[in-house]
């Protein structure tokens, strides 16, 4: 594995955890010597987390959306900052870049990316493995809706998320999973 890709708010959040977990994730990537592939902005837990790994020595790359550019205060000390047409194109670059996707708290955005990369999982498009950071219990209601999603029978199989609450155990899950951490389809199950 040589780059992870960190999905993350532009924003700060309502709690330090939340900042505090940016940064330690950030730092935890550069000390195992990876890189960062982003989404460019220089504010937020996307500016903590790429600040962090920078200070560590990791290679930084951001992604970011011509349009969003002025609007999310592009990132000016990173490794590499890419400049994209659209959203659409941010999220396939910021995937081509990486071997594996992580979530940070984050809002709307955030998820958009996170579910995306899932969904392509799904679909048998990559089999990088996905993690959580769940700071503070973030994404304890997320992971109640996916379970109801699949119990409800609109996800198969199952997703295997990596889920911790601090970097380096997240970091480890990641490099545990392997390149199947969320199964391509297969048939529906018999009625």
């Amino acid at each position: 594995m040589a780059a992870i890709c960190v999905f993350a708010g532009a924003n700060a959040g309502e709690r330090e955890s939340y900042l505090i977990a940016a940064r330690e994730l950030g730092a935890e990537i550069a000390r195992r010597g990876l890189g960062l592939v982003y989404g460019g902005a220089s504010c937020g837990l996307m500016g903590a987390c790429a600040d962090a790994a920078l200070a560590g020595g990791a290679r930084v790359i951001g992604v970011l959306p011509r349009a969003l550019v002025s609007r999310e205060i592009a990132h000016a000390g990173l490794s590499e900052m890419r400049i994209v047409g659209s959203l659409h194109e941010r999220k396939a670059t910021m995937s081509a870049l990486s071997d594996a996707f992580v979530a940070l708290p984050g809002g709307c955005g955030t998820m958009d990316e996170l579910f995306e990369a899932i969904t392509w999982a799904q679909l048998g498009l990559h089999q990088k493995p996905i993690g959580l950071l769940d700071a503070d219990g973030y994404f304890g209601p997320l992971l109640t809706f996916i379970g109801h999603m699949s119990a409800e029978g609109f996800v198969r199989p199952p997703l295997r998320l990596a889920v911790a609450r601090s970097a380096r155990e997240l970091l480890d899950a990641l490099l545990a999973a392997g390149p199947a951490a969320v199964s391509p389809p297969g048939p529906p199950p018999p009625p």
